[in-house]
């Protein structure tokens, strides 16, 4: 399905900090963050260990709030909810894809993905969750518990549960991280064609082999932004 962006402008990130307070110091972890991403880019964030940039990814996906500064999701200042909106925003609009799963190992995969439904009443649960895991090519394993799939295709489980609600927007957090490189490449497959699809995907990685399937890369170090440019010689997912 094809997403129709309501503004060019999908979110923008203006003067952000983050200050974590630890005993008698403060660890200021994002510094002065300015970032706009549009509707249907592909973005990768990187940087060293303790960049920051898990902690602006949580802070785009509104499961962490600002110390300082202002965020914008499609024009609406998210930054200024209350915890009951901004998990409505994350129900509604934004689908997270996690290292390390974050599946019930005893749950079949159909479950699983019906998850994000049960928040939003939705009566065709099964129709919507089938479609999603054939949409990432699991058709055929919708009664299969997640203890009984493979690293791949667990993670397939987890981008299929992450697109039940339709959002306009993917994070991703290390997806890549716990699999093969083949297992790798199918799942950055799937993250490219929901892309062409006009979702927007920004995702955390530490793989500049995984990055360069992105479209444009946001470099982050000591809590600033570094570099922002386009993906040079951007590689394409085989099938």
């Amino acid at each position: 399905m094809q997403i129709s962006p309501e503004t060019a402008v999908l979110l923008s990130l203006r003067g952000i900090e983050k200050i974590y307070t630890i005993g008698d110091q403060e660890v200021r972890a994002l510094d002065g963050i300015d970032l706009e991403i549009d509707h249907g880019e592909f973005v990768a964030i990187m940087g060293p260990s303790g960049s920051g940039k898990s902690t602006l990814l949580n802070i785009i996906g509104c499961l962490d709030a600002p110390t300082a500064g202002s965020y914008e999701l499609d024009g609406i200042d998210v930054s200024k909810m209350d915890e009951a909106e901004q998990a409505h925003v994350r129900n509604q609009r934004i689908g997270f894809v996690f290292q390390g799963f974050n599946l019930l190992p005893r749950t079949t995969a159909l479950k699983n993905v019906e998850l994000p439904l049960l928040y939003g009443h939705h009566k065709d649960l099964i129709e919507i969750a089938t479609a999603a895991l054939e949409k990432v090519g699991l058709g055929d394993r919708l009664y299969h518990k997640s203890s009984e799939l493979s690293g791949g295709q667990q993670q397939r489980v987890a981008i299929a549960r992450a697109l039940t609600m339709n959002p306009p927007l993917i994070l991703a957090d290390e997806p890549t991280g716990n699999l093969a490189t083949r297992q790798s490449e199918e799942i950055m497959q799937i993250f490219q064609q929901v892309n062409d699809e006009g979702r927007t995907v920004v995702m955390v990685t530490h793989e500049p082999d995984i990055a360069q399937f992105c479209k444009r890369m946001v470099i982050v170090r000591d809590g600033k932004i570094v570099e922002d440019a386009p993906v040079q010689e951007r590689r394409s997912a085989k099938p």
